[in-house]
């Protein structure tokens, strides 16, 4: 009876081990199956391209000075037929003072266009003169200031300028007789005051346009083939408008009607009245 139950306990711890190893053995291979195996990805360095280096500017073209500023005041206080809104310029003179300061700041370089350095230049006589009226504002006329051609107000790089010396000085001697149709002296007489800036790539045709309305304008030249009246500007400037034939040659290119070379000549009076 005593071997019996030794026998009976042996069978038990016997059965215990045996189920305890496979419950082990079934957890092993659950684990085996449940645990996924690591996935070893190849990494592939992505070379990123160099942005492209902004092409070379074109000297010259597009502008090499901006007018936009000075455009966008003609537009605003210039009306079309010329007559210029001095009071509102006054009231409002902070973008007038800075685009005169910014030709002070850009002064025309030696590789800039022969339309670059005349649309600078005719503009910044413009501008000064509208300066020049703004600065003396109320006045009837611009000969009632004091020498106003000759007043030093306007300091462009490191020096100070002149309405005179820009005229005649640097203008005059760029060859171009149509400046003068161009550039203002803030007077009815005068060219009107174009309510657009000059700029360089569309100057030909800007300077062709004022010089052709300049002399359509009965009020500043009586034009018929035999007989013409016509303004104090081209006895000025004669030279200019005669470098390259007569006066009458140089005429007959902007004007609707043909005038015959032995026409008869006289000026009209000039109105120094202030074009406002």
């Amino acid at each position: 009876m005593k071997y019996l139950s030794l026998l009976l306990i042996a069978l038990l711890i016997s059965s215990c081990c045996t189920k305890k190893q496979v419950v082990a053995e079934q957890e092993n291979e659950i684990a085996l199956i449940e645990t996924p195996k690591p996935i070893v990805e190849e990494v592939v360095e992505t070379q990123i391209p160099e942005p492209p280096k902004p092409p070379e500017p074109i000297k010259g073209y597009p502008e090499v000075f901006n007018h936009t500023r000075w455009n966008k005041l003609l537009q605003e206080y210039v009306t079309e037929t010329g007559n210029v809104d001095y009071k509102s310029i006054k009231n409002n003179l902070s973008e007038l003072v800075v685009y005169l300061d910014s030709l002070g700041e850009n002064m025309p370089a030696e590789d800039w266009t022969k339309e670059d350095k005349l649309a600078f230049w005719i503009n910044a006589y413009n501008a000064m003169t509208v300066d020049l009226i703004v600065r003396n504002y109320p006045v009837k006329s611009i000969k009632n200031i004091k020498d106003p051609w000759e007043k030093r107000y306007w300091q462009l790089g490191e020096k100070w300028y002149n309405l005179d010396e820009i005229e005649h000085q640097i203008l005059r001697k760029m060859n171009e007789p149509r400046i003068h149709f161009a550039i203002v002296c803030a007077s009815y007489s005068c060219p009107k005051l174009q309510n657009e800036a000059f700029t360089a790539s569309n100057l030909e045709e800007q300077l062709t346009h004022a010089t052709s309305e300049f002399l359509a304008d009965t009020s500043k030249n009586e034009i018929a083939p035999d007989r013409i009246k016509i303004s104090k500007i081209f006895k000025w400037f004669t030279k200019d408008f005669t470098e390259n034939g007569s006066l009458i040659n140089f005429i007959n290119q902007y004007s609707t009607i043909s005038i015959s070379e032995n026409v008869k000549i006289s000026y009209k009076d000039y109105n120094w009245d202030l074009n406002e």
